[in-house]
């Protein structure tokens, strides 16, 4: 009988899971409600803190988003931003909040981790970075993965923290050299990781690899992490993610010595995404020459994402003041200089924006549409409706189709006989 990933189990400490994480894809498109539904069945849950704030003022009506737009008014007219700041209690309010609210919720033997990006610098990258790492923490998280960065410093802002030894860390990299940096500040402050995503060249959103991604793989710098873990005998769970499609897939992945997978893309049309349905119908039907690996991002990280997303070629005026999350300690952002310097037409309208696009308004707006390398495959998890549309599934039948498929074969839901309202 083939292997099934369910014959496996994914430890981290003195705790057990099922060998399934679905990873953290902002903004809300990993909403609390798809990380309930993981941690119910066993496995670990991500929720995104990317625009934290934003998504508080979505769920529980506060106004953090406009009140920093009325600070910041000042600035509105021109590119100069040195002076858009966070007011940093309201945003230790908006982390803390999303948080609690969502570890309240919390049923089953799973857990519920929380990604936080680096590269989101929001004015006083340090400053904002401490503050959602501590509201996370005091909001009562169960895991913490470092994204979008080195985080060199990370374990620091959080060390004098009381949950600080007892939360899962975890670091998202993409080699084995990565993963050395952040060993390096762990051992400082006598704490390593409890577990390392390692994310490959064909995983969703940024990513860790420069324009020559084509040539790396997955197995491979997973085989050379798992390699040295074992050779320094570090008690360091390995993850895979990336391009892990199927059941089998993720069973390949624990037969190298893995302890379980990050999986993400089909997750992307269940009901308990976050996405809006339309967007959903637009990943089922992408075809592979639809997919893309682009520059746009203003992170300075290329992305995957679909040639068919709303925000490229958009010229929308950079949306700083009530938003700001990517700009630096100097108050710049490579969107900045691209609007600036795009010209405009006769009539005095700006032109498209094709170098760069406002990360921080598109994703808000659910306008960048990234994925993962397989997205074109996601037709085949599901079914076709009358109406041309593709049947929505839940997460807990993609979650057990990771579980108990085998031979690479993927389980269809029930079908149903017509499109949902």
């Amino acid at each position: 009988m083939s292997a099934r990933l369910d014959d496996f189990r994914l430890t981290l400490g003195s705790s057990e899971y099922v060998p399934i994480m679905v990873g953290g894809m902002g903004v809300d498109i990993s909403t609390a409600e798809l990380a309930l539904e993981a941690c119910r069945l066993g496995g670990i849950g991500h929720i995104s803190d990317a625009m934290a704030p934003f998504v508080s003022d979505r769920y529980f009506s506060t106004k953090y988003t406009k009140a920093k737009s009325l600070k910041n008014r000042a600035s509105r007219d021109g590119i100069d931003k040195t002076s858009v700041r966070f007011d940093y209690e309201q945003l230790y309010e908006a982390q803390r909040r999303y948080v609690a609210h969502t570890m309240e919720r919390k049923r089953g033997p799973g857990a519920i981790h929380i990604n936080v990006m680096e590269k989101l610098q929001m004015g006083a990258p340090s400053e904002t970075l401490s503050t959602r790492l501590k509201a996370a923490l005091d909001g009562g998280i169960d895991g913490v993965t470092l994204s979008a960065g080195l985080h060199n410093g990370s374990l620091k802002l959080m060390k004098d923290n009381p949950r600080f030894h007892e939360v899962k860390i975890g670091i998202i990299v993409s080699s084995l050299r990565a993963l050395k940096i952040f060993l390096r500040s762990g051992k400082r402050l006598d704490r390593k990781p409890d577990y390392v995503i390692v994310e490959g060249p064909l995983a969703g959103g940024h990513l860790g690899f420069g324009e020559d991604w084509q040539e790396y793989h997955l197995k491979d710098i997973v085989k050379e992490i798992i390699d040295f873990v074992r050779e320094e005998n570090l008690d360091i769970a390995v993850i895979p993610a990336g391009g892990v499609f199927t059941g089998t897939d993720a069973v390949e992945m624990m037969q190298l010595g893995a302890g379980g997978v990050q999986v993400a893309t089909r997750f992307t049309v269940t009901e308990e995404c976050g996405l809006p349905k339309k967007v959903k119908q637009a990943y089922f039907e992408a075809t592979e020459d639809m997919v893309d690996v682009s520059s746009v991002s203003a992170t300075g990280y290329l992305m995957r994402l679909l040639k068919n997303s709303p925000a490229l070629g958009s010229n929308i005026k950079p949306q700083c003041e009530p938003l700001g999350y990517t700009l630096d300690k100097t108050g710049n952002c490579p969107y900045i200089t691209a609007w600036d310097n795009t010209p405009v037409d006769e009539a005095g309208k700006k032109l498209p924006v094709t170098d760069k696009i406002c990360i921080c308004y598109h994703f808000s707006k659910h306008n960048v549409w990234t994925c993962g390398h397989y997205v074109y495959r996601l037709k085949d998890t599901s079914h076709q409706l009358p109406d041309g549309s593709y049947q929505l599934l839940t997460a807990e039948h993609v979650f057990n189709d990771y579980l108990y498929s085998t031979d690479h074969k993927i389980s269809l839901p029930k079908q149903e006989l017509a499109a949902s309202a």
